[in-house]
C-alpha cells in the first residue's frame, strides 16, 4: 500500500500529466512491438506463398485441367501434394493451378506451348513451398537443379503417390531413382555395403551438402555414425583381418593411416558401395 501511495501521491502525478501525451506514446509502442513478437512468433513456422503469374490468365480450376489431362488428374487424388489440394469455387488457386498458374489462356488456346507454368522447366515453382531445399542445392556441393541441368521431377513425382520415388508403397527400391545415373554405385555386388541396401540417402543428402560428394558428415565421422566401435578399434581390432589394430611396436601403421584421411581414401575400404572380391570392401 505505501509503495502504491508512493506512486499516485500528488506530487508523483505532478510529475506525469505534464508528460502525459509522451508517456501514452511509450505505452501504445511497448504494446504494439509486444503484438509484432507475438504474431512473428506464431507465424514464423508457416509457407507463405502464391501461384505462379500467368498476365491476363485467370483461374479456371481443377475439373477443367482434367478435360484433357484425365490420368494426370486421377492419379493425383493419391498424391501427397493432393493434400493440399483445396475444394470449392473459392479455393481455384489451390488445385493443379496452385502450381501450374491460372489456366484460363491454356485452355482457350487448347493447351498452347507458353500458357501454363511448366515445372519442370523451372525448380522456382517448387521453392515456392520448399525454400529450405533453394538453399541446400546453394550449397558448394549439389546436383545441378539451380543450373538447369536437372529438374526436381526427375527424383519427384508431384502427380502421383508417394513424392519421393522409391518412397512408400512403391514397388521399385529406394535407390531406384538414384541409379538411373548411378549404376556402378548400387551394384549389385557380391559383398554389398549395408548403408546401400538402407538407401543412398543414409550417406548422401541429394540436395546439397558442404561436403564432398554430398556427404552428411565430414570424413570419417560419416562412418563412425554406424561403425561406432571403429573409433575403440583402432586402438584394437575390427572386421576380419583385425586393420584397425596398431601394426608396429611404436603403434603405427593403421592407426596413422586412419588419421591421414577417411575410410575410403586412405588406402583401406575404396569400394565403399561394394567390393565383387573382399568382404572389407576393398578392391
Amino acid at each position: 500500500m505505501k509503495n502504491l501511495w508512493t506512486a499516485f501521491r500528488p506530487a508523483a502525478l505532478g510529475r506525469w500529466i505534464p508528460n502525459l501525451r509522451q508517456n501514452l506514446w511509450w505505452i501504445a509502442g511497448g504494446g504494439a512491438s509486444a503484438a509484432l513478437i507475438l504474431i512473428s512468433c506464431g507465424t514464423t513456422g508457416r509457407t507463405m506463398m502464391a501461384p505462379p503469374n500467368i498476365p491476363g490468365a485467370s483461374f479456371v480450376g481443377s475439373e477443367e485441367c482434367s478435360q484433357c489431362h484425365e490420368k494426370v488428374t486421377r492419379d493425383f487424388r493419391t498424391a501427397d501434394h493432393a493434400r493440399l489440394q483445396a475444394k470449392g469455387d473459392k479455393a481455384k488457386d489451390m488445385g493443379c493451378e496452385s502450381c501450374h498458374g491460372p489456366g484460363s489462356k491454356h485452355v482457350e488456346s487448347g493447351g498452347a506451348t507458353g500458357t501454363i507454368v511448366n515445372p519442370s522447366k523451372s525448380p522456382e515453382t517448387c521453392f515456392q513451398c520448399h525454400l529450405d531445399k533453394k538453399a541446400e542445392f546453394s550449397l558448394p556441393y549439389s546436383h545441378p537443379v539451380l543450373s538447369g541441368k536437372m529438374s526436381c521431377t526427375e527424383c519427384h513425382d508431384p502427380h502421383k503417390g508417394n513424392a519421393i520415388k522409391g518412397g512408400g508403397t512403391q514397388l521399385h527400391g529406394k535407390n531406384e531413382t538414384c541409379a538411373e545415373c548411378h549404376k556402378a554405385q548400387v551394384g549389385p555386388f557380391i559383398f554389398a555395403h549395408d548403408a546401400v541396401k538402407e538407401g543412398c540417402s543414409s550417406c548422401h543428402n541429394p540436395h546439397g551438402s558442404v561436403n564432398q560428394k554430398m556427404l552428411t558428415e565430414r570424413n570419417a565421422t560419416l562412418c563412425l555414425k554406424c561403425h561406432f566401435d571403429g573409433h575403440t578399434g583402432i586402438s584394437g581390432q575390427m572386421g576380419p583381418s583385425g586393420s584397425h589394430g596398431p601394426t608396429s611396436a611404436t603403434g603405427a601403421g593403421a592407426t596413422s593411416r586412419f588419421n591421414q584421411g577417411t575410410c575410403w581414401s586412405a588406402g583401406c575400404h575404396e569400394a565403399v558401395h561394394g567390393s565383387n572380391t573382399n568382404v572389407e570392401l576393398r578392391f
